[in-house]
């Protein structure tokens, strides 16, 4: 770890748990699978609500957003690249037809994004819970299941992104062994006020 990842660690150390416990995700009740067409509008409008505001001036503007994420993992989907995966849970403790409850996408990212060549490196996405479900284990149990894809492509590194005044979910992913690998801003930050964000990894022990 070099100087500045070193200083940006000890900044956010607080956070970091002083024992991590194992997590079994067979413990949860939840089915963790790949996602099928069927499921798409589903996860849509889970990502859409977890991510953009129904109420005040945009609120209008909702149901587009949802629509475009939905044609984006449509997208996805049909025109599928190598070790890309979205996973859904599903909720089967009730009878329940659309009882899917939370979603992730994990895919091979690359050092120069265009040609995707140079150093690859798998990174998750799109982490997403409904709001009845939240902090009943469904995030763990969707990234515990990522983390296994990625040993079985071979992979002992995973990234991910995440705000940083988004506190709850920084919580989640320090409690589950990621560190801030380094805290990054572009104009947003500067003229929009934005948080910035944070690219957290975890080595993933054999």
């Amino acid at each position: 770890m070099n100087k500045i990842n070193t200083e940006v660690a000890l900044k956010y150390r607080f956070f970091y748990p002083y024992h991590q416990q194992p997590i079994d995700p067979a413990s949860y009740p939840f089915q963790i699978r790949m996602a099928t067409p069927p499921d798409l509008v589903g996860v849509a409008q889970i990502i859409a609500e977890s991510f953009h505001s129904q109420k005040g001036m945009w609120g209008w503007a909702f149901p587009l957003l949802r629509l475009g994420i939905y044609e984006d993992l449509r997208h996805r989907m049909v025109s599928p690249v190598p070790r890309h995966i979205c996973l859904v849970a599903l909720d089967y403790t009730t009878d329940t037809v659309n009882n899917l409850v939370g979603t992730v996408e994990l895919g091979v990212r690359y050092t120069d994004l265009w040609s995707q060549v140079g150093l690859g490196f798998p990174y998750l996405s799109n982490l997403a819970v409904h709001p009845k479900y939240r902090r009943y284990g469904v995030a763990s149990a969707l990234l515990i299941s990522c983390e296994k894809i990625s040993q079985e492509w071979g992979f002992q590194d995973l990234y991910l992104h995440v705000l940083e005044n988004n506190h709850q979910a920084r919580q989640l992913y320090f409690k589950l062994g990621y560190r801030v690998h380094k805290v990054e801003s572009n104009w947003n930050t500067f003229f929009l006020r934005r948080s910035r964000q944070m690219l957290l990894h975890k080595h993933l022990s054999i």
